[in-house]
């Protein structure tokens, strides 16, 4: 392990032209074939500040698990701009043993503020109606262990919320939306939507791993969070029942589990089972809502567009589409305003 701090400029103040030399966190690391068949490397690299495509066009296959093995590398190369992106033509790459000290600059992490999210989180679940569900989200909130993961894990490893604290922050987001929306469906039970928001992703605390990049542990691989938090929501009712004295009934636990098991929409999308209640119908859509727009947010990058921008992003593989950038109503820095003709 290093005892100093490693070198490295932070991806968001790359510029084209400028020769980038540092350690950073891998993303997708993978082999490709030019279209003359020869294989070259492809990844991401990732800091607290962003992240940037990097190309190594010489490269040998035998070498990506060498490469690759402890998800940081030092890597050499050329910025430059491709179809309005930064891009990295790597001179050299390889694998590093990265300190506590540096996860803090190799690592994204929320913005916001984690204790006041996890405030209003708590807040919102001692809100609901029903004393059983109160006593069953206590049962959470009681477990230090697993309430310190939640405030810190990704919500993934790459796709939306992919930062320290993005799980309690994507969750956060969700019942704050649904707070808002539910008084215009007064039919829905506000109980079962935030306490089901708030369980649907917790095992994620077990399925990801964070302490050295974000990658998914033994039970991420091999159970996932969906199956793993219906487990929990079982285990949970069972104790909440015990320590308060209020015990739910059979039915409650199961559309609860239901919730959780159905929340990824489909079953082409990781779902056990589809969305069969209108609360199910209701998460699930909304989850989907919240983690595209950020995805979508964060591809188009306003707060970093400039003249020399493309219009469209790349292909962002989990929208299935090229995403449009500016937006039409603000100016982009660099560019010449637009003025009113005469009359």
């Amino acid at each position: 392990m290093n005892a100093t701090p490693l070198p490295h400029i932070n991806i968001r103040d790359l510029k084209p032209g400028a020769f980038l030399s540092g350690v950073y966190s891998l993303v997708n690391p993978q082999t490709a074939m030019t279209r003359g068949g020869k294989p070259y490397f492809k990844s991401l690299i990732r800091d607290a500040s962003g992240e940037a495509a990097v190309r190594k066009w010489t490269f040998d296959e035998a070498m990506l698990p060498e490469v690759t093995a402890t998800g940081y590398a030092h890597v050499d190369g050329r910025v430059e701009l491709y179809n309005g992106q930064l891009q990295v033509v790597l001179d050299h790459i390889q694998a590093v043993d990265v300190s506590v000290t540096d996860l803090v600059a190799l690592l994204p992490a929320t913005h916001k503020n984690i204790g006041e999210m996890f405030a209003q989180v708590t807040g919102l679940l001692h809100s609901m109606h029903d004393p059983g569900m109160r006593a069953l989200a206590d049962a959470y909130l009681c477990d230090e262990a697993m309430m310190a993961a939640f405030r810190h894990a990704p919500a993934a490893t790459n796709v939306h919320h992919a930062w320290i604290g993005g799980l309690l922050e994507h969750t956060h987001q969700l019942m704050h939306l649904a707070d808002r929306m539910l008084p215009l469906y007064p039919q829905l039970n506000r109980d079962l939507v935030l306490l089901g928001l708030f369980l649907h992703d917790l095992a994620k605390t077990v399925e990801l791993e964070w302490e050295k990049g974000f990658n998914y542990t033994m039970d991420g691989q091999l159970i996932g969070h969906i199956v793993r938090g219906a487990i929990w929501l079982q285990l949970k009712a069972a104790l909440a029942a015990r320590t308060s004295g209020v015990r739910l009934s059979n039915e409650t636990i199961t559309v609860l589990q239901h919730i959780l098991l159905s929340h990824h929409g489909s079953l082409e999308h990781g779902a056990a089972k589809l969305p069969s209640t209108p609360e199910a119908i209701f998460v699930a859509m909304l989850d989907n809502l919240e983690a595209k727009t950020t995805i979508s947010i964060h591809a188009v990058a306003r707060d970093r567009l400039h003249a020399g921008n493309a219009d469209f992003t790349e292909r962002v593989w989990s929208l299935d589409a090229r995403m449009y950038r500016p937006d039409p109503l603000q100016p982009v820095v660099g560019s010449v305003p637009v003025t009113a003709s005469a009359q």
